[in-house]
């Protein structure tokens, strides 16, 4: 679930170096990293050829992703869309996952940019139709290791197209956290230093960032996925994130919350994103981020086709048209976030983005674990047990939060 994406990437340029240890690069995905093991899509059929387009298009999109100069007449790659396809775009923007997910189930629209926190779920209702790949041209530059993941993929077969990703860092503010963390047991067991000026993430696939905190500090737990949690493991990560809840502040779900919370240091320390400690540091605010020792969460969106679709082959066109590497490496800027296009890169108007969001360091984002749907299904390959849904998380951060 991410609310409230930010709009301005311009202070992409104040970039801070992120403390970042170096592990081996990824390959593309294969069918056994894609595969959601257990987990089975419904039958659905997949489109074989695209037409001529229907003359319109209804999308479900985080703010700022369908751009059409609205809001500044310098960002629109929505018109140039709709007069190259003749596809006039109607989009709805949606605040929450939770929110993509309803909408989408009304069958009304015929796309959505879904985070994985909403793709399985979408998935599994047979909301989001099986994707063909080779209807897509662009989708041949994507990045290797963003296809066929378990949180876009099942069984091999792609169901979006990735469209751009990010990890979950930990920032802190330099004159109220002097040790400079490299752990996020600055937020865990050490969070009572800063009691009352924590912050984290509000929603219930944090609960993953206590799961993979976790896996690398209580081996015996057997975590070996953070979004696969048995009863138990999940347990775990509840009384963690309850003993953590005595010392939040407040939790954001609001970038511009965030920012102005490390700016006047009600926040000190806690997760973020890389654009949003851009944009608090070209505030003066005082802030470092770090990806920690024991890794982050992150999230990879994907475009998706409703299986409801009334306007599909707009849809597709629409799908190569938002990858393809100059409308990629614009919305990257205007979001905040890494492309997935790896010739968008030559294309962003700030020469250093690429560098700053680490769009093509593998080794960087190997050390990521994007945000997957939990279910039933153990998406670490047991079978022995029954994991928790994502229904289940969503009781437990009620119970959290108090």
């Amino acid at each position: 679930m991410r609310t409230t994406p930010v709009l301005r990437a311009a202070a992409a340029a104040c970039a801070l170096l992120l403390a970042a240890a170096c592990s081996s690069g990824s390959g593309e995905g294969n069918d056994s990293a894609g595969r959601a093991h257990g987990f089975h899509a419904p039958d659905l059929p997949m489109q074989k050829k695209v037409g001529k387009g229907e003359g319109e298009l209804n999308i479900v999109a985080w703010a700022g992703y369908v751009e059409d100069g609205s809001n500044d007449p310098d960002v629109d790659w929505v018109t140039p869309f709709e007069k190259k396809t003749g596809c006039k775009v109607n989009s709805k923007v949606a605040g929450t996952s939770d929110e993509m997910v309803s909408l989408m189930k009304t069958g009304q629209y015929d796309t959505v940019s879904a985070s994985g926190d909403a793709t399985l779920r979408l998935i599994a209702s047979g909301d989001a139709a099986p994707v063909n790949t080779d209807l897509v041209p662009n989708y041949r530059d994507i990045f290797p290791s963003l296809k066929r993941q378990p949180f876009n993929s099942v069984d091999g077969q792609m169901y979006g197209i990735p469209h751009g990703r990010g990890a979950n860092l930990l920032m802190y503010r330099t004159d109220e956290v002097l040790d400079e963390p490299d752990s996020w047991s600055a937020v865990f067991e050490d969070a009572g230093r800063h009691a009352g000026y924590v912050t984290a993430y509000d929603s219930p696939i944090y609960i993953a960032d206590a799961a993979l905190y976790l896996m690398e500090t209580q081996p015996k737990l057997g975590i070996k996925d953070p979004y696969a949690l048995d009863e138990k493991q999940l347990e775990a990560a509840v009384d963690l994130l309850k003993k953590q809840r005595k010392s939040i502040g407040e939790y954001w779900s609001d970038y511009q919350k965030e920012v102005s919370a490390f700016k006047s240091g009600d926040s000190v320390v806690g997760t973020t994103w890389q654009v949003i400690a851009n944009l608090a540091a070209a505030e003066k605010a005082p802030v470092k981020v770090v990806l920690p020792k024991e890794g982050a969460t992150g999230w990879s969106d994907t475009w998706m086709v409703g299986a409801k679709a009334k306007n599909p082959n707009c849809a597709y066109q629409w799908l190569d048209w938002i990858v393809s590497p100059k409308v990629n490496a614009q919305v990257g800027e205007w979001f905040g976030e890494a492309p997935a296009n790896r010739k968008a890169c030559a294309e962003t108007s700030d020469p250093g983005f690429c560098d700053t969001f680490h769009a093509d360091d593998e080794a960087y984002f190997q050390r990521v674990r994007f945000w997957t749907t939990p279910v039933k299904e153990c998406l670490d390959g047991r079978e022995d047990v029954t994991c928790t849904d994502y229904a289940r998380w969503t009781k437990a951060w009620t119970e959290i939060k108090g």
